[in-house]
């Protein structure tokens, strides 16, 4: 029977006809999908039997479901099999939220195996979005779950912790086979989320009894696709036009923040407004409230935002910038009252510019400190690293732009921030390399906003030096490090130095916050390097000394973590240590610092100990303890093979230049492969071969001054292979500086030693003399240890003559120790004897 008689019948017949029609079609396609090769009128029996039988079963259930109103849909296989496994995704998301991993291990081998059974469909229509989505997920949940058991102090029970494990091996397998949706999704994970926006539609209401088969199901979902409008709550669809575009706007404000705000809905509702954003001002407006809805996403395993939500949020920041320089009337500042009327069009009125409250420079920082997190997670190993390094040029250019704008509004404030932020960016790289990134900086911009640079020197002299004159106090410290640390890198100890002394900074460091006394720290080392290349082997000693004689440099420079020795610190402080490291294109080498630092210490420290010879309190005075810890450790072991790293190369040279082997030393110093990373590698071996050669010579006197009366000054220029008249000014240096007691004959050109020894008068004066500056030395730390706790102060209340009366009587009663004679009293004036009289 045709549609339009039965529309004539009544409720009852056309509830009759349609149900058995409906039975009639599915059960017919369900004979014809399993059996392909019947004839049609084998079909056409079995509908008519399916019909009686579909009749009967109406007959018996029509009197409980003849009150309902609900929607029958047929559904195909697949529809049916990714159901399936749709309710075991979700009820995995759900023990992942709750932390019970023994359901969500049930559930994800429900869905694998609901997977294999639609093996066939999977085959021609892929692999469900809603499950790649689901297993990488996954994945990065674990690894935090793993992260957050290792840190937290409450433990999970056994099995829980179990299931964790066993599901951190199997996601691991499984998503091995899904690597390629699995990029596809992180690369782009809106294509994997519209899937669902669609199918999870809010329903329209639809009429009684009306049955859908799987051709009208098809054609509508095109139509729907066809004409897709916003939903919003209970269905109802939601326009954006010029009307209600500020109503919108108040709309996401509000929501910002609260509990259960869809932070993806209001991003997507801001792009929309944008779309329909016509005049400057609503563009501003919707650009401010777009680039801080891509900061509010919440941050997740990872540690920091997401790529391509950075990369939204950089070209939001850069569109907005587009703006105001093309319409200057139009000004982002922080300090503007709010508006009164925010659901009007403002445009400027008799040339005064329009004011709008927001923070540009706050969107840097954050872009900024963004991009440096990512670089602090990501392996610095993989070609991920370098591809996100890419990133910085981009983001550069933005603070250039920036830059730009602040200085033709004159805000000082964020102007000094944005410069600082450059800054950072430029002081530790070559001169190569910052012109390379200042003329792509000036290839992506405006030519009346940047300029390509050539000269860097001139470029980080002119950052730092309106710095000095605009900035903070704490923005001018940086600058003055990061100057410093520019000058060293580039070779100018002399200017380094000398702005290092002449800004007193040593003096007030301790003061500084960690990030601060984190690039003190850097700019010393880079001091110390920078006097090693030059040849001031007792400069470079002394600038490295604090940094690699603690045996903390990764903590101090912010390049690693070192294991706690007396005790575990907190996962707080863990977290805290952890945001403060460096990326790993800003680190310094440590192998090639310790490599100078142990040189310079062997150059030293090698004179230094034959100088004092057998005299234990010669040996007293050290240059590095640690080069000596070495030494010591080494001399100790009964079989010495052949050097193997680093420590070795200059543990062997430092004893062949002991005992006069200085051309062995020079092979074992200019085999040290650490050299090849430092530029001027030819450069620095030969003025390491002349220091040891010079060491090498004093070494030699210093050990053999008691054994000769004296030594030919040719002999000693052929035994070192230096010109005589080197040698010459060598041991005149060391006759002048009172370390060897000789005299130069220049008719016979001989060295004359001098065998001085003290009287026995003298041996003991000197040993009174140190004895006595021990007492001295040890009273006055006892003094500092008692002088808070003896500060006495007048007391008030009714006890205070009571204890002032039990003080004095302590007093009296000490004996000799007592602050009236005795020990101390003798101490302090052998202390004000021994130092001239000083009170």
């Amino acid at each position: 029977m045709s549609r339009f008689f039965r529309a004539g019948e009544s409720d009852s017949d056309e509830t009759e006809s349609d149900y058995s029609d409906e039975l009639t079609h599915s059960e017919s396609e369900d004979h014809s999908d399993s059996d392909s090769d019947d004839s049609s009128s084998d079909d056409d029996d079995a509908a008519k039997k399916t019909g009686g039988r579909g009749r009967l079963f109406e007959g018996s259930f029509s009197d409980s479901d003849s009150e309902d109103d609900t929607v029958r849909v047929v559904r195909s296989a697949k529809d049916k099999r990714f159901e399936e496994i749709e309710q075991a995704v979700t009820s995995m998301i759900n023990g992942q939220k709750i932390n019970d991993w023994v359901s969500a291990q049930n559930e994800f081998d429900r869905a694998n195996k609901g997977l294999q059974k639609a093996a066939g469909i999977i085959a021609q229509a892929g692999v469900p979005k809603f499950y790649i989505r689901a297993v990488a997920d996954l994945e990065k949940t674990i690894q935090a779950a793993l992260e957050k058991e290792k840190s937290s102090s409450k433990k999970m029970n056994a099995s829980n912790a179990k299931a964790l494990n066993s599901m951190k091996q199997k996601v691991k397998k499984n998503n091995r086979l899904y690597e390629k949706e699995i990029q596809e999704y992180e690369k782009d994970p809106e294509n994997y989320v519209e899937e669902e926006v669609v199918e999870e539609k809010p329903k329209a209401k639809k009429p009684k009894k009306v049955v859908v088969s799987d051709s009208e199901d098809d054609s509508d979902a095109e139509a729907a696709d066809d004409g897709f409008t916003p939903v919003g709550a209970g269905g109802k669809s939601v326009e954006f036009n010029q009307e209600n575009i500020y109503k919108k706007l108040k709309e996401v404000a509000d929501a910002r923040g609260k509990k259960n705000t869809n932070r993806e809905d209001q991003a997507r509702i801001l792009e929309r407004l944008l779309v329909v954003a016509n005049s400057p001002y609503q563009k501003i407006r919707v650009l401010l409230a777009l680039i801080s809805a891509q900061f509010d996403f919440p941050i997740g395993a990872s540690g920091y935002m997401t790529i391509p939500l950075w990369k939204h949020a950089d070209k939001f920041l850069n569109n907005l910038l587009t703006i105001l320089e093309a319409n200057p009337e139009y000004i982002v500042k922080e300090d503007v009252p709010e508006e009164e009327e925010t659901d009007k069009d403002r445009v400027p009125q008799n040339g005064e510019p329009v004011y709008i409250q927001g923070s540009l420079v706050a969107f840097i920082d954050r872009l900024d400190d963004e991009f440096t997190k990512s670089l602090q997670n990501i392996d610095p190993h993989t070609t991920d690293y370098v591809d996100r390094l890419k990133d910085e040029v981009g983001l550069y250019s933005v603070i250039v732009r920036s830059q730009a704008y602040f200085t033709r509004l004159h805000l000082t404030d964020s102007l000094s921030r944005t410069t600082m932020r450059r800054l950072e960016h430029l002081y530790f790289k070559p001169d190569v390399v910052i012109v390379a990134v200042e003329n792509a900086t000036a290839a992506l911009l405006p030519a009346n906003v940047a300029n390509p640079n050539q000269d860097s020197s001139s470029l980080i002299h002119d950052l730092c030096v309106f710095l000095y004159k605009n900035a903070t106090s704490l923005l001018r410290t940086r600058a003055m490090l990061c100057h410093i640390y520019h000058h060293a890198l580039h070779n100018r100890f002399f200017v380094a130095r000398d702005m290092l002394l002449m800004s007193h900074l040593q003096e007030t460091i301790h003061q500084a916050d960690v990030t601060t006394q984190i690039l003190h720290n850097r700019a010393m080392v880079q001091l110390g390097l920078c006097a090693f290349r030059e040849g001031m082997i007792k400069e470079a000693q002394t600038c490295l000394q604090d940094i690699s004689g603690t045996g903390r440099v990764k903590e101090l420079l912010a390049q690693g973590l070192s294991l706690q020795r007396y005790g575990a610190a907190t996962p707080e402080q863990e977290k805290l240590e952890r945001q403060r490291q460096l990326p790993f294109h800003m680190h310094i080498n440590l192998e090639l610092l310790e490599c100078v630092y142990l040189t310079c210490s062997m150059l030293l420290e090698i004179p230094n100990m034959a100088q004092a010879g057998s005299n234990p309190d010669g040996r007293k005075k050290v240059i590095s303890k640690p080069f000596r810890r070495m030494l010591d450790y080494n001399s100790r072991q009964v079989f010495s093979g052949p050097p193997e790293n680093t420590r070795d190369h200059i543990m062997g040279a430092a004893k062949a230049l002991s005992s006069g082997e200085w051309q062995k030393s020079v092979e074992l110093i200019n085999a040290i492969k650490i050299w090849e990373l430092m530029p001027g590698t030819l450069k620095i071996k030969e003025m390491l071969g002349r220091k040891i050669q010079e060491e090498g010579l004093r070494t030699y006197l210093f050990a053999n001054a008691s054994h000769y009366s004296s030594v030919g000054l040719d002999q000693l220029a052929k035994m070192f292979d230096l010109p005589l008249a080197y040698v010459i000014s060598i041991v005149s240096r060391m006759i002048w500086n009172e370390e060897l007691s000789a005299s130069i004959d220049q008719v016979s050109n001989v060295v004359i030693l001098h065998h001085v020894e003290p009287s026995k008068v003298q041996s003991l004066a000197l040993a009174f003399a140190e004895k006595a500056a021990g007492f001295v030395e040890g009273n006055e730390k006892l003094l500092e240890l008692k002088t808070p706790q003896q500060a006495e102060r007048p007391k008030k209340g009714p006890n205070a003559n009571k204890e002032q009366a039990t003080g004095k009587q302590q007093q009296r009663t000490m004996g000799p120790r007592g602050g009236r004679g005795g020990r101390n009293q003798f101490n302090n004036g052998l202390g004000n004897s021994v130092r001239g009289g000083r009170k």
